[in-house]
């Protein structure tokens, strides 16, 4: 009998599913159906394995499945493993010689930190907002990342403290500032005794007279707790190794800003000669000054704004005249305070005004070295024209009248070179002592 073809075509192809299916499920399924071929014998861990059958023979243990890829699945592994550790000893030596940095916060409490953190550091401000009460901005310098908090709102125990390394600003010109900072002073003390903060620094707007002996029990040459202090005027303490002098820079109190020079700046006719807005102390030399001004007839070639009461605080349309006065005249004319040294030095710099400074020291007990008084800005190579008289103005404005304009865009240039320069040699300073003292001594 004929079968069909048809017939005959399926059953082959049945045939053949399952076969395939069968032999599927003895590879992936099966583990009891082993072949002679793939069968280990071990005599000898049988006798080990407990393989013993009655009598005491020896009856032979059969392994697991036999893997014929097992020993190259082995070398594979262990080269795995090997990359994998050498890949690791790689991140580590990545790691140990990557350079290591450091972390400092600064807590403004003065607003001689804004100097600090806007004209020496360069660091941003959020917001932007100079009267907002809270304000805080990060920046790298060196191996230290620098974060900044500033602002009424900077209140004791309401700071994020997440670094064992803290600069405090403060003010101690006068009794009330004195009180204030005293009292920063013993809150950071209580987080050194707690072991929450390591190390502190202190940036001083000191006295004008030199006399800082509330903050000299803090210090720790004297058993206190603050590792270094930066303060401003010639104070006899400064020895460039725990105690630096620090520049009083611009009055930020006041909102005088960060000036960014441009070619207009540098390259204007200025109208002026000089310029002098500022209070006029009686029996003091800026009467002297005034009086020179007047009677050598030079009013009309310099800005003068003479007022007989010192004022905290500008408004806006003065601190507008002033800044133009800055930036139309040539030279600005800074007499002496109750200390030498004086925000309009630092503000005339901004403007590429030149100061004309009264080079004399005042009573108190600041150094009385040869470098003084600013000793700070000497020691920097201050382009600045120094006078120990104002009777030397006539002389002084006689040469200026002299020079051209070529003259006076160069010696401007090189001043707000030096400023630049300046703030940059402050900023590196103040890095590398505090890196020094904080994270390398000890």
């Amino acid at each position: 009998m004929k079968i069909p073809k048809r017939k005959l075509f399926l059953l082959i192809i049945f045939a053949y599913v399952a076969f395939s299916l069968y032999a599927a499920y003895n590879v992936f399924f099966s583990t009891k159906v082993i072949s002679r071929v793939h069968r280990v014998v071990k005599k000898e861990s049988g006798a080990l394995s407990g393989g013993v059958r009655d009598g005491g023979a020896v009856a032979p243990f059969l392994a697991g499945d036999w893997n014929p890829w097992e020993d190259e699945q082995v070398d594979y592994n262990s080269a795995l493993t090997k990359k994998r550790e050498a890949f690791k000893q790689h991140l580590g030596r990545i790691e140990k010689n990557k350079p290591k940095r450091y972390r400092v916060q600064i807590w403004g409490k003065a607003a001689i930190g804004l100097y600090l953190w806007e004209h020496i550091l360069e660091g941003p401000l959020n917001p932007t907002d100079k009267i907002a009460q809270w304000r805080e901005g990060e920046l790298q310098s060196g191996k230290i990342d620098f974060s900044f908090y500033t602002g009424p709102a900077v209140v004791q125990g309401h700071v994020p403290l997440d670094m064992h390394s803290l600069v405090l600003v403060l003010n101690g010109r006068e009794q009330q500032k004195v009180s204030y900072s005293t009292r920063w002073l013993e809150h950071v003390q209580s987080l050194v005794q707690s072991h929450t903060v390591s190390h502190v620094a202190v940036v001083l707007l000191g006295n004008e007279h030199c006399n800082n002996n509330f903050i000299a029990p803090y210090l720790k040459r004297n058993g206190g707790f603050v590792d270094l202090l930066f303060v401003v005027y010639d104070s006899p303490w400064v020895n460039d190794k725990d105690v630096f002098q620090w520049p009083l820079g611009v009055a930020t109190y006041r909102q005088f800003p960060m000036i960014r020079p441009n070619a207009q700046l540098i390259t204007s006719n200025r109208p002026y000669l000089c310029n002098f807005l500022g209070t006029v102390y009686k029996n003091s030399s800026r009467e002297t000054l005034m009086q020179v001004l007047k009677q050598s007839g030079l009013e009309k070639e310099c800005i003068t704004t003479a007022r007989d009461k010192w004022l905290p605080q500008e408004t806006a349309d003065s601190l507008r005249r002033y800044q133009t006065a800055l930036a139309e005249s040539e030279l600005t004319l800074c007499p002496v305070g109750i200390n030498t040294e004086c925000y309009r030095i630092y503000e005339a710099c901004s403007y590429g005004s030149v100061p004309v400074v009264e080079d004399v020291l005042t009573p108190g007990t600041c150094a009385a070295g040869p470098s003084s008084p600013l000793r700070l800005l000497k020691a920097a190579g201050a382009p600045f024209i120094f006078i120990s008289d104002w009777k030397e103005l006539p002389a002084i404005l006689e040469r200026e009248r002299g020079m051209s304009q070529e003259q006076r865009v160069d010696r401007r240039r090189r001043l707000l070179e030096w400023y630049a320069s300046f703030r940059q040699q402050m900023k590196e300073r103040f890095t590398e002592v505090i890196e020094e003292t904080f994270f390398k001594s000890g």
